[in-house]
């Protein structure tokens, strides 16, 4: 699959599809169209306001040991623009984590166990971007979700990133790119093919994940990807998209005293 290639998109029923599987297996991620209806991302929008106006007046810095990433919007007032275990502060957000169609997607683990990982990891994140001045978060560098693993000197465990996207984000407007088949590359490619964080420009092997409202997208955890910058600036560059893990393993839930992640400690590079 090139950058110029065109994939295909899917429906998300109680199980995946043939089809879907071999897509996964060979690229090593899927799109799924209208996973939820308009009705409920603004029911989660809503969410996830009120999760911030308590984390405003609270001034919350850190939520199990993740540091929370604030900056500003577009009228220069603060916002979060990275939420970690926001299901936890807001019961619309963890019964959302209910649905019983994340299951269909335990078996791209290949792995028996799969969870929801709702207390593990950073939990359900909410990533807000926006390109204005005064913004701490419009990008995300290439990275891969499984460096956690390597920093702790443990065997990259099974692990999907599952996005569901709040606002829709053509190409035009930056948002999710993947380096496809990237999934089956060695330790070597994943610590060193890329400058984690740093490294922000198009990749020529990358694919553009062109989303809409209500869309949900599932990635390897060993994949490469990035979010690029929107070119917009202001209210056309918003974009808005909650990311939960599904992992296979050891249950290793965080509370209040958890260490911050080392991995994390690299958060500031992302602007």
């Amino acid at each position: 699959m090139s950058s110029q290639q065109t994939y295909p998109r899917f429906t998300l029923g109680e199980s995946l599809t043939a089809e879907q599987l071999t897509f996964f297996q060979e690229h090593g991620f899927l799109h799924f169209r209208a996973f939820i209806s308009p009705e409920t991302v603004q029911s989660l929008l809503q969410a996830s306001q009120e999760v911030q106006r308590q984390w405003l007046a609270d001034d919350v810095k850190k939520v199990n040991g993740v540091p929370i990433k604030y900056g500003k919007d577009v009228d220069g007032s603060p916002i979060v623009q990275r939420f970690a275990f926001a299901s936890h502060h807001s019961p619309v957000l963890h019964e959302f984590l209910q649905d019983p169609r994340f299951t269909a997607l335990f078996p791209l683990l290949e792995a028996p166990g799969g969870r929801v990982g709702e207390n593990e990891k950073d939990g359900l994140v909410i990533n807000h971007y926006v390109n204005v001045a005064g913004s701490e978060f419009s990008q995300m560098g290439w990275h891969t979700d499984s460096l956690r693993d390597v920093f702790y000197g443990k065997k990259i465990g099974p692990m999907l990133n599952v996005g569901v996207h709040l606002d829709g984000t053509p190409a035009t407007n930056g948002g999710l790119r993947l380096i496809p088949g990237t999934h089956r590359q060695g330790l070597r490619d994943i610590l060193f093919r890329k400058k984690y964080y740093k490294d922000v420009g198009p990749d020529p092997s990358e694919v553009a994940v062109e989303t809409e409202s209500g869309d949900l997208t599932v990635h390897d955890g060993r994949m490469w990807h990035r979010v690029a910058q929107s070119p917009l600036v202001g209210e056309a560059s918003r974009r808005r998209v909650m990311y939960v893990p599904i992992i296979a393993g050891k249950y290793e839930p965080k509370h209040e005293n958890s260490p911050t992640p080392f991995y994390l400690r690299f958060l500031h590079l992302v602007k």
